[in-house]
């Protein structure tokens, strides 16, 4: 995972509204903020393909390639690109979403120039070198055999599997037992070719350089990718209707509970109010309802939180909760309770009021270091939003009424949950009146379908 750089100042968070569009003379586009606080260049980028573009017997393909792009490159061997990156302490990072092929680049000023050749080098020639191969590859089928066993793992693939039946979404982004074994060096090339090109290239960077340098080294760096990508196409779907209940049997401690249902689009008119009334229902701090109800006033639960998810083709909400095993039924129960409440009478105004306030704040905590702020403008591409956005987004969440969060909540919630329950049978569980530990509670990020910008760990 890409380091926490150097924070910002105040003069660096403002630069966020000086966002050039720059297009470089051999046509590749990147959104920049010019900014020299400090030495720094920070750089995201993404490619159209992600998971959704592994072969269909073969799911992890693109998950394995974002593990090996920085293993050795051209003529350098995996240990020798390595070095050249920690002598002058360039930090580059891939992962692989459902969607995209992700990465990020954090150089100082004075290393650009090696910086972006080293990273030219793994996009245009990745050496593949068996033994790399193999490691890599040994370490996602540790990861999977311990996914195997883990409550929250199976909760949370079997989500995907009932709420996207046979689409590509449905599939495990990091493959399983049975695929990763059979993916070959010729799967990797061809991913590669397939996937990276710059038709689906978008670029957002924020550091110490002059927009006329910065064109030179991006034609350096992506110029030559081949023109188009030659994706295989993916339709559009809609998360399987709720209300549905699946059980599986774990013998472990705790159960965990996955449960969720259709979500709103980012291009929907109703996004910014969805997005604010589940922000009062789910969301991660300690004044949510279900964080009031199900932990605060019952200790059900250590955790539990829902979130958002939007993708190219279609969108989710998915929360997480775990409980004992002995208490699961009356953690699911008080969780429908909450959903259906809010969906029949929406959130009070002073509810309203509040989520606005705390969602105003938090988009300048969200851009106050140099690489938050590119992973920002990166995602703002993704999801086909204005230049702009980072300047209306505190109006948008302005312009939510009331009336908009209870359409909102009754789309979401109205229906009821899609709801996995993975742990002991409630009739074998022990009694305990112990609250789960932290350690153990789930995360809708482990979907591998969120739409964070935050780039994935790959596997090592």
């Amino acid at each position: 995972m890409l380091a926490s750089p150097r924070s910002l100042s105040a003069t660096g968070t403002r630069a966020a509204t000086k966002i050039q569009r720059l297009v470089s003379s051999c046509g590749i586009v990147a959104w920049f903020v010019q900014d020299a606080t400090v030495p720094l260049i920070a750089m995201e980028y993404a490619f159209g393909g992600g998971a959704t573009q592994d072969p269909t017997d073969k799911p992890g393909v693109g998950y394995m390639v974002s593990g090996l792009l920085d293993e050795g490159s051209g003529d350098l061997d995996s240990q020798t690109f390595h070095e050249r990156l920690d002598r002058r302490a360039i930090e580059l990072s891939f992962g692989s979403t459902r969607d995209h092929l992700r990465g990020a680049l954090l150089t100082l000023e004075d290393n650009r120039d090696e910086a972006f050749d080293l990273l030219r080098m793994a996009l245009t020639s990745p050496r593949f070198d068996a033994a790399d191969v193999e490691r890599i590859r040994a370490s996602m089928l540790a990861n999977l055999r311990r996914d195997s066993t883990d409550p929250s793992s199976l909760a949370n693939r079997k989500f995907l599997e009932v709420a996207f039946n046979d689409h590509p979404y449905a599939r495990e982004a990091r493959g399983t037992i049975e695929s990763v074994p059979k993916i070959d060096v010729a799967d990797l090339k061809g991913y590669v070719r397939r996937v990276m090109a710059k038709d689906t290239l978008k670029i957002a960077v924020v550091g110490d350089v002059d927009p006329e340098a910065l064109c030179k080294l991006l034609d350096r760096t992506f110029g030559g990718l081949p023109a188009m990508a030659e994706s295989m196409p993916v339709p559009d779907v809609v998360a399987a209707t709720p209300p549905q209940r699946v059980f599986i049997p774990l013998d472990v401690p705790q159960t965990v509970v996955a449960f969720g249902g259709p979500g709103v689009r980012r291009s929907e008119p109703d996004f910014m109010a969805a997005y604010v009334v589940n922000h009062i229902l789910g969301s991660t701090g300690l004044t949510s309802r279900l964080f009031r109800e199900v932990r605060e006033k019952r200790g059900l639960a250590y955790s539990v939180h829902e979130r958002l998810v939007w993708m190219d083709h279609s969108a989710i909400f998915v929360g997480n909760s775990g409980t004992p095993a002995d208490r699961a039924d009356e953690t699911v129960e008080q969780i429908e309770k909450q959903a259906r409440r809010i969906a029949e009478e929406g959130p009070t105004q002073q509810e309203l009021d509040d989520a606005k306030s705390y969602l105003r704040g938090s988009q300048m905590l969200a851009l106050n270091t140099s690489s938050k702020l590119a992973r920002t403008l990166l995602q703002h591409q993704l999801d086909k939003l204005p230049i702009d956005y980072v300047k209306k987004h505190n109006a948008v969440v302005d312009a939510v009424t009331l009336e908009d969060a209870k359409r909102a909540a009754q789309r979401l919630w109205g229906q009821g949950l899609l709801t996995i329950i993975v742990g002991r049978s409630p009739m074998g569980a022990a009694r305990s009146t112990t609250v789960p530990s932290a350690a153990t509670s789930s995360s809708a990020e482990q979907l591998g379908a969120t739409p964070s910008p935050e780039i994935p760990a790959k596997p090592n």
